[in-house]
């Protein structure tokens, strides 16, 4: 499977997970919206200069493009692989939706611990 594909998948697979299944909804929130662009940022800056100094390379049969490492176009922004962006936005949104349901259950345990200690005290 392509690195293309596997970034789309990815892509899908968190939005779903954010949605549907721990309905955390995360992607609804404008604050979301604005720690992401100061995420995508520094991830431009971070895969640029990876692969704009060739520290880093992509097989060309797995990606948007050629092998022609270019600061903007032939499915590269920044030299990196649109593929990177999709990916990363995978990673960190299903990051943030484990964090929020996993604080949210917490939370409730913790609740619940509470009620119960107070009602056999």
């Amino acid at each position: 499977m392509s690195y293309t594909a596997l970034a789309a998948l990815g892509v899908v697979a968190a939005i779903v997970l954010d949605r549907w299944v721990a309905r955390t909804r995360i992607t609804s929130t404008s604050d979301w919206w604005s720690a992401y662009a100061i995420i995508v940022f520094f991830q431009l800056l971070t895969n640029g200069w990876l692969t704009g100094r060739g520290i880093v390379r992509y097989d060309p049969d797995t990606i948007l493009g050629s092998q022609d490492v270019v600061l903007v176009g032939d499915g590269r922004i920044l030299f990196a692989p649109v593929e990177d962006l999709a990916f990363g936005f995978a990673l960190v949104l299903t990051s943030c939706v484990a964090w929020t349901w996993l604080g949210r259950h917490r939370a409730a345990d913790s609740t619940v611990d509470s009620a119960v200690d107070r009602a056999t005290s």
